[in-house]
């Protein structure tokens, strides 16, 4: 049997609808902003027997897409294990180790039966509001242990054969969450979705039969790994290297490496982080298969034109020395990963800047600065506000780097402040671009945000997780490193800076006091001298950059009605070169 291109055309659309709609589906009906709003979440089908990833839909993180296949993984694993699969079980679990991220993200995975028989498997991921440990919001910069981050649920049946979701597993999680409302809303949201995904492609099914769906699997991520190796062979043989840092660990103020040495033969490419740092005491390592999921993202924003399945990895050598940070175990703390994926997508951008820069950009602004603020109410309701805030992206060879955006392991948005607002008792006395924090280049780096929070109740425990504070965004192809991370609070005694930079736990603020957030921007693309004055000129009147930037960074001198000045802007590029 071969499927004809057109038909191959039609159930890759219609297969990505599916899922698609089961992200509708969740986001319209989860409880908590971060999935509502963010779209921290994403569903996708996995195959039967290996769990590698068939269909991803367009509009939850990529960051899953690799994740996800090895926490179906853990649930093929199970049944092998203990048997007993039935139509209509959900499993339900948040094992960060084998099935990657971290402990805010539960996994639902439910099989789907054709004729008794098993035909693939369908699953669900979201990052609840709050699932136990220290710090509210589940961020915890100071933790030496995952027991410290959370509750670690392994793979349980929720739902035992199309029943009723078991009471008792709910009571646990709720027990375990200082929101259970919320947690109970983005879990039954999770069910619905699965179910609407298990109809829809039951109705697929019904109408092209199950043989042609599954041979469309089949060549789908065939093409994949065939477009992959094509974009592989199209770049120079040869061995490339780049190093980057993560501020610290929230324990010790010790710098942490994370490297990578890339080579190119033909078509394969080995990633090795062998280089890298030994898992440390805080909460920034990551589980192997989570540092496959972000090179899987990495890959994915230089090569645009692959689809996003498991065929992309099949080219791809991973070298990961267990005990790594990029390849921790438990009990190792890895409620920060976030930060450390970011950091590994900078330096596959960075090495292969060095081997094609034509196809790479200046790395993003590497931190979500995750930000959770809790107390009480006057009327004694406990109130949990977790967010992230966005930063500039790198520039690239087409144009300059995206202000203010997302970090690049997700498609989600940043939530609105009108949503924050609304939901928690703070007000945002600044959301705005942050000047002069793109990074120097022929296309300049996207800015960074300003965020300025003031406190509207009593009192409230502050925590942040974040990074880039004292490593900025670099640049490739010449291009200059953007601004670094700054965070600063009201104490009695004035404004303050953490101890670690970036990273900060236990701080209690009151009615009326205010954390400001400076997020960094994204690094340049190309020599800064080497853009177009007239380009500077609008940055200086847009108010992206500083006169004095412009002449330092750029070599372009503006006079005052804000032109270029040609005859100073030749002698300071002359003075520069």
């Amino acid at each position: 049997m071969s499927i004809d291109p057109v038909t191959l055309a039609v159930l890759q659309g219609r297969l990505e609808q599916v899922v698609d709609e089961m992200d509708a589906t969740l986001f319209r009906s989860a409880f908590n902003p971060i999935i509502a709003e963010a779209h921290d979440a994403s569903h996708g089908i996995y195959d039967r027997l290996s769990g590698a990833t068939l269909v991803q839909g367009k509009s939850g993180l990529p960051i899953f897409v690799g994740a996800m296949s090895f926490a179906v993984k853990m649930v093929i694993d199970k049944v092998a294990r203990d048997g007993g699969l039935k139509d209509g079980d959900v499993f339900i679990f948040n094992d960060p180790y084998e099935g990657g991220t971290h402990l805010s993200d539960f996994k639902l995975v439910r099989p789907v039966f054709r004729q008794g028989e098993l035909f693939c498997y369908m699953a669900s991921v979201g990052h609840w509001h709050d699932v136990g440990g220290n710090v509210p919001g589940n961020y915890n910069p100071a933790a030496t242990e995952s027991f410290q981050e959370g509750m670690l649920i392994p793979p349980v049946k929720l739902i035992d054969g199309g029943g009723v979701p078991s009471q008792d597993i709910i009571d646990i999680l709720r027990a375990n969450s200082r929101q259970p409302v919320s947690l109970y809303g983005d879990l039954n949201g999770q069910i619905n979705a699965l179910d609407l995904g298990v109809g829809r492609l039951g109705e697929l099914l019904d109408e092209y039969g199950d043989a042609v769906v599954e041979e469309a699997f089949v060549e789908l991520c065939a093409r994949a790994a065939r477009l992959m190796r094509i974009n592989i062979a199209e770049l120079p043989d040869g061995d490339y290297a780049c190093d980057d840092w993560l501020d610290n660990d929230g324990i010790t103020n010790t710098p942490l490496a994370i490297a990578l040495d890339m080579k190119i033969d033909g078509e394969r490419l080995v990633l090795d982080f062998s280089r890298s740092a030994s898992a440390c005491a805080g909460p920034v390592n990551i589980s192997r298969a989570t540092a496959i999921a972000a090179c899987y993202v990495a890959l994915k924003h230089i090569f645009h034109d692959v689809p996003a399945n498991a065929g992309v990895l099949e080219p791809i050598e991973f070298v990961i020395p267990e005990g790594s940070i990029l390849h921790a175990t438990r009990p190792r703390p890895v409620g920060g990963y976030t930060e450390t994926i970011l950091r590994l997508i900078d330096v596959i951008f960075g090495a292969l800047a060095k081997a094609a820069p034509e196809r790479s950009n200046g790395c993003a602004y590497g931190t979500i600065n995750a930000l959770s603020l809790a107390g009480y109410r006057a009327d004694g309701r406990r109130w949990v506000m977790f967010s992230f805030f966005g930063g500039g992206h790198g520039g690239h060879p087409e144009g300059d780097g995206l202000s203010h955006g997302n970090a690049p392991i997700s498609t989600a948005t940043i939530p609105p402040v009108e949503i924050l607002e609304a939901a928690y008792p703070v007000m945002f006395s600044q959301w705005a671009l942050r000047p002069d924090s793109g990074g120097p280049g022929r296309q300049r780096g996207g800015l960074g945000g300003l965020y300025e929070i003031e406190l509207l109740e009593q009192s409230a425990d502050v925590f942040l997780f974040g990074e880039r504070g004292l490593y900025p965004p670099q640049g490739v192809a010449g291009g200059g490193p953007a601004a670094c991370n700054v965070f600063t609070y009201d104490s009695d005694d004035g404004r303050r800076n953490p101890t670690l930079t970036s990273k900060m736990t236990g701080l209690k603020i009151t009615r009326g006091q205010r954390l400001r957030l400076e997020s960094p921007g994204g690094g340049g693309y190309g020599a800064a001298l080497e853009r177009p004055p007239e380009l500077v000129a609008e940055d200086v009147r847009l108010g992206y950059v500083s006169r004095p930037v412009a002449e330092r960074d750029y070599g372009v001198a503006i006079d005052a009605a804000g032109r270029v000045d040609k005859a100073a802007t030749a002698n300071l590029r002359k003075a520069a070169s």
